[in-house]
């Protein structure tokens, strides 16, 4: 093996990574980082490192930054500290859109006779334009999940809201986690007033643990300053070093004065060390005031002497969560399996839990700055996080402490600071690197791998486009509120879970209304006639009609009046609306709609330029615009807007039932196919993702997939019948118009079973019947016979059966004829078809 080219490591690289440091070879040396070196890595516990060894995943030290100057009280920020942007541009890694497609086609499409705005565009000039906002308005709301009553802390969470089975990670043995060999490593030895490294070997003598920084003189101490049976302020009894991290040791106690429960101390690494006794003194605040099942609780502050000083050395009491870092829970898969990432329904099951504890941060004022697997822990099913030592008020200008690999570009937080965003970046890296395996902080510091090369993106696109728009360089582009983050997270984890089940996981979106109805006629007969026209493309406006459109922002001040309109006709609501003198925003957009529903869509497009760019925060306005586009038949711009929806609202249906309409019309076949095979198998209430799945599948010249497709329709569906009908449809029609021969028997046994369990009255059941025996004749003409005694619609599967029962079944059809020009002719045709006798 080759070692490790970090001269501080004494790893050997292996499979193309230190199996210590877990970094790649570096075929040329170190730069000096351009900003103070991390004060100490956070090191796992001794026995999870001798036991799991480094496969890639290196727990990183945090580094201070100093953030911009504040001005009047408040950081100042450029735009990437301004509220949600537009949807945005995926990375440059990415996946790619459904426009790269294989299959795609060269024909130019019919432009918009309107110019139909960029969201992305927009969203970039809302950031130039409009003032910051730290904490903006978002679109959906977290709840804390409830308490289950009892004396001591519930091990129990919502880890995965119920849907996701994650494995639980047994309380582990507090005495069994104290430090044997409580040591600092020298590679995370740093002067913790200028960053200077200290404390290291020289000429193959070790490095001291105490002493003086060679560069600015400022006293260190590495060493723990409670030992085994110390009591802390008379009341905490310790029983070793847990751990070391950014700012002192961290020791187990038992607190003698509360029946002996197991206790967190964490103290300072050098009690000289006035920047670490005010970051301690902020982490007391922090915890002081916030109370969240998902966070670690503090109990106490105390004091004790250090024993080499005298000085009294701080320590804040916290409770024990005795269970694994998700670091270590990776670390441990990746043993056992040889170096995949976690299931990624597991890490979003994770990314949910720390988003509602960062969102009650966020709520209070605070943001958490430094998160990663190593600070967040799992005990049985509930995790938390600890290690608040990097948190600090939004409006501060503190130094920020974050760690490489999971922080947002250091230019950002020098320009901006740390905002909401970068602790949602952050998340979304901890995401990644627990989902699939990457050099998180050479290669892709700031960026994540094509889709292509990576299995679990590939296979599952909203993730790969929510952890891109999380993570995208444009901050203004990004999440801005957790709720909103989360709420997507949580549509992507229905379909993954869809996917992986083959079972569908629905659920009311809160931003988009159902879908409208397929069918308009009150009658079975109609119902025929729409069925088989849904399994031909409809016509563009169509499409755009008939697509689920955003539900009334409650904000808007005319909320509740639209609200009891919403439901109306497109002609109605129109009408209803037109006369509004003094519309608002919302009133504007539903009137977008009903003129899109109308096909009038020049005056639709002229309300939304009358609306103008003042919202270019609000994707509401363009995902009218995108709607537009498709209802002209410009299927390459609608493509681009309904992909830039798709990018900011990964976890909703609607935009892919746009983006898979767009793809149609350009006869890009499998894109499309595989975005209504998302929303159909995630949700059956989107019954137009199951035709236009059947539709694209008969493109492809399979109608055996087609029909597979429509019986998945369930029986309560409102348009179960008119499935099955069009499944009877496709079993006698899908062969060679020319060759009846190319249809087998078994084609209309099936039709057959599916007539009998329809128990169709009337003459919707006479004309499906009279379909089936009508193709049934042409294929017995063509030259095939049945086997010998079978029937058919309980007549012989003959020539002679088919013509006796089609007879019978157009005489019968006449009777229910409307009118006697109709009636005539069906007389004509059961005279047609009747067997030919001498008499």
């Amino acid at each position: 093996m080759t070692h490790c080219t970090d001269p501080d490591c004494t790893g050997a690289i292996d499979d193309g990574y230190c199996e210590v440091c877990g970094m790649a070879p570096t075929t040329t040396p170190e730069q000096e980082p351009a900003v103070p070196a991390p004060r100490s890595a956070a090191d796992a516990p001794a026995a999870a490192v001798a036991v799991v060894p480094d496969l890639g995943v290196r727990p990183a030290a945090a580094e201070p930054i100093t953030p911009p100057a504040a001005t009047n009280g408040a950081p100042s920020r450029a735009a990437g500290g301004a509220g949600p942007g537009a949807p945005g541009a995926r990375g440059p890694s990415g996946a790619g859109s459904a426009s790269g497609a294989p299959g795609a086609s060269g024909g130019s499409a019919p432009s918009s006779p309107v110019s139909v705005p960029s969201l992305r565009d927009a969203a970039r000039m809302s950031a130039r334009t409009n003032p910051p906002r730290h904490r903006p308005r978002g679109t959906a709301v977290l709840v804390d999940p409830p308490r289950v009553a009892g004396t001591g802390p519930s091990s129990r969470g919502l880890l995965g809201l119920g849907m996701v089975q994650v494995p639980p990670v047994p309380r582990r043995d507090p005495a069994t986690a104290v430090m044997s060999d409580p040591v600092v490593a020298e590679k995370n030895r740093f002067c913790g007033h200028c960053g200077e490294r200290v404390g290291r070997s020289r000429n193959g003598r070790p490095g001291r643990t105490e002493g003086y920084c060679g560069a600015c003189r400022t006293e260190f101490s590495f060493t723990p300053k409670l030992r085994r049976g110390d009591l802390v302020a008379g009341q905490y009894e310790v029983l070793g070093p847990l751990a070391h991290g950014g700012f002192g040791w961290v020791y187990l106690a038992r607190d003698r004065n509360v029946n002996d429960r197991w206790v967190v101390l964490k103290g300072l690494l050098n009690s000289g060390d006035a920047e670490a006794h005010q970051t301690a003194a902020a982490e007391r605040a922090v915890l002081a005031e916030v109370e969240h099942p998902n966070i670690v609780k503090i109990y106490n502050w105390v004091q004790h002497p250090d024993p080499r000083t005298g000085i009294p050395a701080g320590h804040i009491v916290l409770e024990y969560v005795g269970g694994k870092s998700l670091r270590d829970v990776l670390l441990e898969r990746r043993a056992r399996n040889g170096g995949d990432g976690l299931p990624v329904e597991q890490v979003i099951a994770y990314g949910l839990e720390c988003l509602r504890a960062v969102h009650h941060l966020h709520s209070k004022g605070l943001l958490y700055c430094d998160f990663k697997p190593d600070n967040v822990i799992q005990c049985e099913e509930q995790i938390k996080l600890i290690d608040l030592g990097a948190v600090r008020r939004i409006d501060s200008d503190s130094r920020v402490y974050t760690t490489p690999g999971y922080r947002v570009p250091e230019s950002e937080l020098r320009a901006m600071g740390p905002s909401v965003s970068s602790d949602l970046y952050a998340i979304a890296r901890c995401m990644a690197v627990l989902s699939f395996r990457f050099d998180f902080t050479r290669r892709y510091e700031h960026d994540l791998p094509p889709a292509r090369s990576v299995p679990v993106l590939a296979r599952h696109p909203s993730y790969d486009r929510l952890l891109r728009r999380a993570l995208n360089a444009e901050p203004v582009l990004r999440f801005h509120d957790a709720a909103e983050m989360a709420e997507q997270l949580t549509g992507v984890l229905r379909e993954v879970l869809s996917d992986k089940e083959s079972r569908p996981h629905p659920a009311p979106s809160a931003l988009f209304g159902p879908e409208r109805p397929l069918f308009s006629s009150g009658h079975l007969g109609g119902v025929i006639d729409e069925a088989d026209r849904l399994l031909q493309r409809p016509a563009p406006a169509e499409c755009a009609a008939g697509l689920p459109y955003p539900r009334v922002d409650a904000e808007d001040p005319a909320a509740d009046q639209l609200a009891n309109i919403a439901a109306l006709s497109p002609e109605d609501l129109a009408a209803t609306l037109s006369g509004d003198s003094d519309p608002t925003p919302e009133t504007r957009l539903l009137h977008v709609r009903a003129l899109i529903g109308v096909g009038r869509l020049d005056e639709a497009a002229a309300h939304l330029q009358d609306l103008g760019t003042g919202s270019a925060d609000h994707w509401r306005p363009y995902w009218y615009w995108a709607a537009i586009a498709l209802a002209h038949g410009d299927h390459d711009t609608a493509r681009e807007r309904f992909e830039e929806l798709f990018d900011h609202l990964p976890g909703e249906a609607a935009p892919k039932l746009g983006l898979a309409a767009a793809c149609e019309g350009l006869g890009v076949w499998e894109a499309a196919a595989d975005l209504y095979r998302t929303v159909w198998l995630t949700d059956h209430s989107y019954v137009s993702a199951a035709f236009g799945l059947a539709r694209i599948r008969l493109a492809q010249g399979d109608p055996a997939a087609a029909v597979r497709v429509l019986d998945m329709v369930p029986e309560l569906s409102s348009v179960h019948i008119a499935a099955q009908m069009a499944a009877v449809s496709l079993l006698v029609g899908d062969g060679d118009p020319d060759d009846p021969r190319t249809l087998d028997a078994a084609a209309f046994h099936g039709a057959e079973a599916r007539l009998r369990r329809l128990g169709l009255h009337g003459d919707a059941g006479l004309r499906l019947k009279a379909r089936v025996l009508h193709a049934a004749l042409d294929w017995v003409l063509a030259g095939s016979t049945a086997r010998e005694g079978a029937d058919l619609l309980g007549a012989p599967f003959t020539e002679d059966g088919l013509r006796r029962a089609l007879e019978r079944t157009y005489r019968e059809r006449s009777r229910h004829a409307e009118n006697g020009t109709r009636r005539r002719a069906l007389v004509d045709l059961a005279n047609e078809v009747r067997p030919r006798t001498w008499l």
